[in-house]
């Protein structure tokens, strides 16, 4: 990245971080006047990463009084791979999750990209405002390329910023939380908006970022907590499983306990996880735990994810028991959210002067 680049990518962080804490004020002072989209490719079961990063967000704003979308985005599954290997599985495992988190179907929509064509439809439109060289450039498409699994880049991969800007725009969002390497892909749907606006009479929105500050945690090889890296601790592993797969976590040969993120990043993720599960600050764990070593902190962390999740767990397995009422949730959020779509299709085919 040249120097240029890099004061560019700071400078529009900094001017992002000052405005999510201006919407943070607003939120605070009138929830009800925001609607937030918000989603999760089914390739894997969401993990404590997830949790922390942002389903609790997701919550949080339902809770305040926003009106909160959430997107299963199954048909994005195909953009990094050949397949879309068991997605139902996937996709209903999503949504026991967020239900067992505290996800209000009377609150929230959680829906399906496959059952609202009407927000794929705006894919199309969307994609001729913008150029090859826009797509290309995305650099989270280019991350994603760079680690795809296929033989080859699918055309899906180069539309993909195109159609999460159909996700957002579909229900005219105006607040979208994302970490800051989704920025790219925000401000490309920003300009999306901005043009059909330009072309066709005013009809979007431009939607804010809203930026996490959700701390990074590790996953147990010390690397970034991934559901394609094996290295995740699953919300809905068992007390057991959670144990096991904390012993095998990433620490150090320094016996003594510290918080220091950037010296001892595997002892820190873990005294972290423990802290965020405790409602505690990392340096009083820390602290507490100090020379235990290693064994010791792993018994903290464990203690602490599996009472953190306890609930959530038993609650998980009472709607896994009513497959049913899953089905009648998201069944009933998809109708939901194809209304809300087939509305913006007509404003957007009224706007552009096409016949039904």
């Amino acid at each position: 990245m040249s120097i240029a680049t890099a004061t560019a990518t700071a400078s529009t962080h900094a001017a992002a971080e000052r405005r999510s804490a201006e919407l943070e004020r607003e939120i605070a002072e009138n929830p009800g006047r925001f609607r937030v989209l918000s989603g999760d490719r089914p390739t894997g079961p969401l993990h404590l990463g997830h949790y922390f990063g942002t389903l609790r967000n997701r919550l949080r704003l339902q809770d305040l009084g926003a009106e909160v979308f959430v997107l299963i985005a199954d048909y994005q599954v195909l953009t990094d791979r050949d397949t879309a290997e068991r997605l139902d599985e996937y996709t209903e495992g999503l949504l026991l999750d967020h239900l067992a988190l505290g996800l209000d179907p009377d609150r929230t929509t959680v829906f399906n990209h496959s059952a609202v064509p009407a927000l794929n439809q705006l894919v199309l439109p969307f994609l001729s405002l913008v150029s090859v060289a826009e797509l290309s450039r995305n650099p989270t498409v280019k991350d994603e390329i760079a680690h795809s699994r296929q033989a080859a880049v699918s055309g899906l991969m180069y539309t993909y910023p195109v159609h999460q800007a159909a996700d957002i725009l579909f229900c005219k969002a105006a607040l979208v939380p994302v970490g800051q390497d989704q920025l790219p892909h925000l401000e490309l749907t920003r300009t999306v908006a901005r043009r059909f606006n330009e072309r066709y009479g005013k009809v979007f929105p431009e939607p804010d970022a809203l930026l996490s500050t959700a701390p990074l945690l590790l996953g147990t090889d010390g690397a970034k907590m991934s559901k394609s890296r094996a290295n995740a601790i699953p919300l809905a592993a068992t007390a057991d499983e959670t144990a096991r797969l904390i012993r095998g976590a990433t620490t150090d040969a320094e016996r003594h306990i510290t918080y220091d993120p950037q010296a001892r990043p595997g002892v820190s993720s873990l005294v972290l996880l423990a802290a965020l599960c405790l409602d505690r600050d990392p340096h009083d764990v820390a602290a507490e735990i100090g020379d235990g070593g290693a064994a010791a902190l792993k018994r903290t962390v464990t203690d602490a994810v599996n009472g953190h999740l306890a609930p959530a767990r038993a609650r998980r397995a009472e709607y896994a028991a009513d497959p049913a009422y899953v089905r009648a949730v998201l069944r009933a959020g998809n109708e939901r959210a194809a209304q809300v779509a087939e509305r913006t299709l007509e404003e957007v085919r009224a706007a552009m002067g096409t016949f039904r």
